[in-house]
């Protein structure tokens, strides 16, 4: 059999599976449904905790500029690509990239593309699910008046006391996840659908109404200037390598979630457009969620560059000292936790897809396993902040061991495979069709930029972690 003819076999077969999994598989009923999971999965706990704090620490306006020019020109094009692989793969990101690969004819090691991204989502997830707790732990200290004039010693002392306290971190941890598993374990539509029709939803209206108390409580037109208004003397070359590495954070990219989000998305749907969508929206929520802290902080004379602290710590000193503060407060921590609800929902499907498609074990089961290891996993982490401080590798405690691993390596080295695969591996002609740009200049630039721009930044944000620039 000639090469050509084993192509075409490779192509046919690829076809015939993906017509008998969209018959077997769950689908999202709409590309409005998919928007608000795949929103649902970006929109997290970068957005509302890290991404205020990283831009006070990193002069405001100016790094906001760049960190816009990241989305657009890093952070889309692999979006695009992750839900492309997913979408044409119709499987789990394991099973998609080795589907993709026998259709073009490549080595099955790409696999470990997949692979990846779901055991980096998988470890991300296992906690996220303590700082997501975190939030869990103040939505009730808040709305009871625990931090009514607290000062900024007592508020500090409040959060150690919350971190020293490993009972409360599990239970906390807990409820998080049997929410996230309760959730997935209805399946796409029962649980996945449902769920993200109503937090989504939710999230966005709790983000206006606190940025609309914002700017009649606090010092909205400084926070504006903060945010919007450039002073590039503020702006260094760590500052850019730190937008770049949040732009690809704040997606969820290189974690698998979107891969499997886009293996459950409809044939018909415009990649390119829903993708951009969805990067506008999450953008959109990292800017609401500087309006709407950025006010406070400057209306009560505190430090925007606070860094980690400045949601559990700084923040609450604010609600302390505002009118109706303990309410506002309360529905900050709530809106907190949706987020994270939302983020951890998407983290935790790659694992399952992976588990019900590769042993063809029941939903359930795989909910149940998967849930179990994870709770495991939590322990290290809740107990790095107490009983295991002590013990630590290379000077980083586990929690700390997982977070640098997953964020600043696993995510960019599953990204960095995920564009060379489909820049390098897959024929252009399959990507133009999957991927619905119809536009020929377009996506030659989406292309150019895909093969040639996008590698290259990940290879820089390796290169500042080696200490090499």
């Amino acid at each position: 059999m000639t090469d050509k003819t084993s192509l075409a076999a490779g192509t046919f077969a690829g076809a015939r599976a993906r017509i008998q999994d969209n018959a077997s598989r769950g689908l999202w009923s709409s590309r409005w449904v998919f928007f608000l999971a795949a929103t649902g999965s970006a929109v997290g706990l970068g957005n509302i905790w890290k991404f205020p704090y990283v831009t006070g620490q990193n002069g405001g306006g100016a790094f906001v500029l760049v960190y816009l020019a990241c989305i657009l020109l890093i952070g889309i094009p692999l979006l695009m690509a992750e839900v492309m692989i997913g979408r044409r793969g119709r499987a789990n990101p394991d099973g998609a990239v080795a589907r993709l690969a026998r259709e073009a004819g490549a080595s099955s090691r790409w696999r470990v593309v997949g692979w990846l991204g779901g055991l980096t989502g998988f470890l991300i997830l296992s906690f996220y699910l303590v700082v997501a707790g975190w939030a869990l732990a103040y939505v009730p200290a808040t709305f009871s008046g625990g931090f009514t004039g607290v000062s900024g010693e007592a508020s500090g002392e409040l959060f150690g006391a919350l971190l020293a306290d490993p009972l409360r971190l599990v239970v906390c941890a807990t409820l998080v996840l049997a929410a996230t598993m309760l959730i997935v374990g209805f399946g796409v539509r029962g649980g996945l659908e449902r769920s993200l029709r109503f937090l989504m939803p939710g999230l966005f209206v709790l983000m206006l109404v606190l940025v609309v108390y914002a700017a009649i409580e606090g010092e909205f037109a400084q926070a504006l200037q903060f945010l919007f208004v450039p002073d590039f003397s503020e702006l260094t070359a760590q500052s850019v390598l730190v937008a770049l590495g949040h732009a690809f954070f704040t997606l969820s990219l290189g974690c698998g979630a979107m891969m499997v989000y886009g293996s459950y998305l409809p044939e018909g749907t415009s990649i390119a457009k829903t993708s951009i969508l969805v990067a506008l929206a999450d953008t959109a929520v990292a800017l609401l969620a500087g309006l709407a802290i950025f006010p406070l902080v400057f209306g009560n004379a505190l430090e925007p560059g606070a860094g980690p602290g400045l949601i559990f710590v700084t923040l609450p000193i604010a609600f302390g000292q505002m009118p109706l503060g303990q309410f506002v407060g309360g529905f900050f921590f709530v809106m907190l936790v949706i987020a994270a609800l939302t983020s951890a929902i998407s983290l935790s499907e790659p694992s399952i897809a992976w588990l019900t498609e590769r042993f063809r074990i029941s939903r359930t089961k795989a909910v149940l396993g998967s849930g179990l290891v994870l709770w495991l996993l939590s322990l290290g982490s809740v107990f790095s902040f107490n009983h295991w401080a002590d013990y630590q590798l290379f000077g980083k405690t586990f929690f700390d061991t997982l977070d640098y691993l997953t964020t600043n390596w696993l995510m960019p080295l599953g990204g960095l495979g995920t564009v060379l695969f489909t820049g390098w591996v897959l024929q252009r002609h399959v990507v133009s069709e999957a991927i619905g740009i119809r536009n020929a200049g377009l996506f030659q630039a989406w292309w150019k930029l895909l093969r040639y721009g996008t590698p290259v930044a990940i290879v820089l944000v390796f290169l500042n972690l080696l200490g090499l620039i």
